[in-house]
């Protein structure tokens, strides 16, 4: 059940960065969120595979700082790589 918590937690936290950081015109609305709430469940899963108790602070902590941070990597670098991506895509087909 504390999965589950985490999961949504984590796309809780995705969701406000969509909303804090800018440039979020360049992506979907649920990128971050989905994204946020897959690395959450990922990193959870994978520190009680290595012994961590779910009822310990220290594996929320981990599990949605990650996240987050993902969620927030993304959020920052994907607007400038979509603007380029969209420049080369034009000056291709204006030479066409």
């Amino acid at each position: 059940m504390e999965l589950l918590f985490a999961t949504v937690i984590g796309a809780i936290l995705g969701t406000i960065v969509n909303y804090v950081v800018p440039g979020r015109q360049s992506y979907g609305s649920v990128l971050l969120p989905a994204l946020a709430a897959a690395v959450t469940a990922a990193v959870w899963v994978a520190l009680v595979w290595l012994g961590w108790t779910f009822d310990g602070t220290w594996i929320w902590v981990v599990s949605l700082v990650a996240g987050t941070a993902v969620s927030l990597v993304l959020a920052l670098t994907l607007p400038k790589k979509r603007r380029i991506a969209d420049e080369n895509l034009q000056r291709s087909l204006s030479k066409a």
